[in-house]
């Protein structure tokens, strides 16, 4: 199989020197002899540090866990406390909460005051104020536990169970479960608000009257597009399940009267027709290539010459790899069993391909909430 076009590495006639020059600094004696320069000395300790970090990388994140279950965060925002204080209502021995309330501070949730109490830094506020974030990290036991053997992860070894948590990835007879769906559609929903927030501020509606928001969920996207779109009338198309709940809020929200829910699986069944515009707000991410083949087909097949489609997810950095759709987007949609990140480039080529032109790939001010992507129907 050919690699996409922003994996193939450039050819460059420095390559031998390069890699002679790399073997040279992985050599402890030069190390030593680097560290005797000041200049060089602060670049070896800065990368000495960045390694350090990528090996103490996942205590930190199990770190970040035992503080949101704890909710220590948002205990703390009340008063600064001691870690004694804490001890009856959480049932840790006092030393080993010190040294979770320690580690907290280390990496800037907590911060220790000079009289040894704790209170929180404005990242720890940030963390009990972002939608979504602490359900996203509550949920990652099943994650880590399919990182455990990252190999295994990397050659297809077995079910994960990742996999087992989101099951309506793999389609038909096992994405109509309610409880698994609404679970699914809650926890997409407090987070959604940011991506919704994110694309409208890259991409404006104006001139939209109909949208079909495809996997829409609970209709967060679509409220979000007609509030600042007056006039827009949208159309939420998900599982049946999903719509249903997505019913019961958007009856009870303001745009009520100009959001409606068809149910129907786009794997299965014909999009509603009659929109010139249609949204996969963290749809695509979730599916293997010849799954989205068929979708983008199908939302080519409902839209008018000119319709635009908008896709919006966290997407690689493809030439440039990002730090955070590469890494942990990557992993987490391995572990869904099906799903990839591509890059802007690699979901514009599939758009192309499914008879789509004037694509645009939008600049992103968070990559790690979203990236966008969109284009017209030829």
């Amino acid at each position: 199989m050919t690699a996409p076009a922003d994996t193939v590495p450039p050819a460059g006639t420095g390559a031998g020197l390069r890699a002679r020059l790399l073997r040279a600094l992985s050599h402890p004696s030069m190390q030593a002899r680097a560290a005797r320069f000041p200049f060089l000395r602060r670049k070896v300790r800065r990368e000495g540090e960045a390694l350090f970090d990528l090996v103490q990388g996942f205590v930190s994140s199990q770190v970040l866990l035992a503080v949101v279950e704890l909710r220590l965060c948002h205990r703390l925002m009340e008063a600064p406390a001691h870690p004694a204080d804490l001890v009856a209502t959480t049932g840790i021995p006092c030393d080993r909460l010190t040294q979770l309330f320690q580690a907290a501070a280390a990496v800037g949730l907590l911060r220790r005051r000079r009289d040894g109490l704790f209170d929180v830094t404005p990242r720890g506020a940030a963390l009990t104020g972002v939608p979504g974030l602490e359900a996203m990290i509550a949920h990652h036991g099943a994650f880590y536990r399919d990182m455990g053997d990252p190999l295994a992860l990397l050659r297809g070894d077995g079910p994960t169970e990742l996999a087992e948590l989101w099951p309506y990835v793999f389609g038909p007879g096992r994405d109509e479960d309610p409880v698994r769906a609404r679970r699914y559609s809650r926890l997409m929903e407090d987070s959604q608000a940011l991506v919704a927030q994110d694309t409208l501020s890259a991409v404006s509606l104006s001139g939209v009257r109909r949208l079909l928001d495809v996997g829409g969920g609970t209709g967060v996207f679509a409220e979000a597009a007609a509030t600042v779109t007056p006039g827009l009338r949208a159309t939420v198309f998900d599982l049946a399940p999903v719509v249903d709940a997505a019913r019961e809020r958007l009856d009870a929200g303001a745009h009520a009267g100009h959001i409606e829910t068809v149910a129907g699986s786009f794997r299965s069944d014909a999009l509603p027709d009659g929109h010139d515009a249609v949204s996969l707000v963290r749809v695509l991410y979730d599916h293997r290539d010849d799954t989205v083949a068929e979708l983008l087909a199908r939302v080519r097949d409902a839209l008018p010459p000119g319709g635009r489609v908008i896709v919006s997810e966290p997407m690689s950095g493809g030439a440039v790899p990002d730090r955070a759709t590469d890494v942990y987007f990557a992993f987490y949609t391995m572990a869904m069993g099906t799903g990839t990140v591509r890059s802007q480039a690699r979901i514009a080529a599939m758009l192309r391909a499914a008879g789509f032109e004037k694509v645009r790939r939008h600049r992103s001010g968070r990559p790690y909430v979203t990236s966008v992507v969109e284009a017209r129907r030829r």
